[in-house]
């Protein structure tokens, strides 16, 4: 490939979904779990209740100053503890990263019986994190 073509390509990717954001996140705004704290024994289904404080809830796509939607991080580390590259990019999906791209408060889980994590990361419109994550703590349940 010619510089130029890379070059091109290298510009068309940074504007595309997914890639790098700069949406910032208000001082002090917190994504938290209403019904739930680390160490909690549940049965299943469990029905878990987001909180968000200092910033609003809109549907995924929606440009709004000061919101963003929930994501459910079930049996994984920590977002962008192993790899903080990952911070840059969109929320992936799949079974490990639950999108909430409507705008929903709560979910109900089906969760086998064990010990699970989880943790609520807000992305912006394009399911990035801001440019100050909004991410709760991790928290381990227990299902009976």
């Amino acid at each position: 490939m010619t510089p130029r073509i890379l070059a091109t390509a290298f510009a068309v990717s940074l504007a595309l979904p997914g890639w790098a954001q700069d949406t910032p996140a208000p001082e002090g705004a917190m994504v938290y779990f209403v019904n739930l704290e680390d160490g909690a024994t549940v049965t299943s289904p469990v029905t878990v209740i987001f909180g968000l404080s200092g910033m609003g809830v809109a549907p995924a796509g929606t440009e709004k100053e000061n919101t963003g939607h929930h994501h459910l991080l079930i049996d994984r580390p920590a977002f962008g503890s192993e790899d903080p590259e990952e911070l840059d990019f969109g929320i992936p999906a799949d079974d490990n990263h639950v999108h909430f791209g409507g705008g929903q408060t709560e979910t109900t889980l089906d969760l086998p019986p064990g010990e699970h994590t989880l943790q609520l990361v807000l992305g912006d419109l394009n399911h990035v994190v801001h440019a100050t994550p909004v991410a709760s703590d991790v928290i381990t349940i227990i299902v009976e």
